[in-house]
C-alpha cells in the first residue's frame, strides 16, 4: 500500500456491528509510502496504525488542483 499525507483512509470495524473508522493520514513513517501511518480520525483522536494481514483499508489520494 502506498499512502501520502492528506490521503483519506477508511478502516473496517474490528467487530460485528462496529462502524468503519475514517480519517486523514497526517504522516507517513514507512519507506515509499508504506506503513506505519499517523492518522487523525474523524472523532478527533490521532493514532499510529500499521495495518496487518486481513485489514481492510481504502486510501484515496487527494490530487492537487492543476487549473491555472
Amino acid at each position: 500500500m502506498e499512502a501520502r499525507v492528506g490521503d483519506r483512509i477508511t478502516m473496517a470495524g474490528e467487530h460485528v456491528g462496529q462502524r468503519p473508522r475514517e480519517g486523514t493520514i497526517r504522516e507517513v513513517k514507512g519507506e515509499a509510502g508504506g506503513p506505519p501511518y499517523l492518522v487523525e480520525w474523524n472523532d478527533g483522536h490521532t493514532g499510529l496504525i500499521h495495518p496487518g494481514p486481513g485489514s481492510v483499508l481504502r486510501c484515496e489520494h487527494v490530487e492537487a488542483d492543476t487549473a491555472t
